[in-house]
């Protein structure tokens, strides 16, 4: 059963970053003006996510709201303060001024995510609802945000208009 269950885990990531890579080819496939290509790349991200989603269930990794939140702060709490943080320091050891710039923005919103964490677990702590507010994310950085989207993004400088509103 321990193979069995470092099968779901390894098989768990694989289709995770399947998912994602399908949706960046689908963007790729979309910017070269092929339209049916990023609907093919896109409905087989959406089968990956199912497939991870089915793992990770087996797993038992899908727990209430509350240990669900306590795991997302530890997340990223790691990545902000350690994962990130060692990276940075051999990209700009390596001077892949890239992989910096990207690990630098990753960083500064795992933190910010940690912290959306937080409120929302302090506020069910408390036997209370989340305010219903808009979640803003830039589209160069991932910078979220609650209620509206900045002018510029504090992080990456983009404009306010490549913040997308999450429905």
């Amino acid at each position: 059963m321990e193979k069995t269950l470092e099968n779901l885990k390894e098989a768990f990531a694989g289709e995770s970053q399947a998912n994602r890579r399908y949706l960046a080819f689908a963007q790729k496939a979309e910017k070269e003006q092929l339209p049916q290509v990023a609907k093919l790349f896109k409905a087989a991200a959406e089968a990956e996510t199912i497939h991870a989603l089915n793992h990770l269930r087996i797993i038992g990794e899908i727990k209430s709201t509350s240990e669900n939140l306590h795991t997302a702060i530890s997340g990223e709490t790691f990545e902000y303060k350690k994962m990130y943080p060692e990276f940075l320091k051999t990209a700009v050891a390596e001077g892949n001024q890239k992989a910096r710039w990207s690990f630098d923005v990753a960083n500064k919103v795992e933190e910010i995510h940690a912290g959306l964490y937080s409120k929302a677990l302090d506020t069910l702590n408390k036997g209370a609802q989340l305010a219903k507010v808009d979640y803003y994310v830039c589209s160069v950085c991932g910078n979220t945000v609650e209620e509206i989207a900045p002018e510029k993004c504090p992080i990456c400088g983009a404009p306010k208009v490549k913040f997308f509103k999450i429905t």
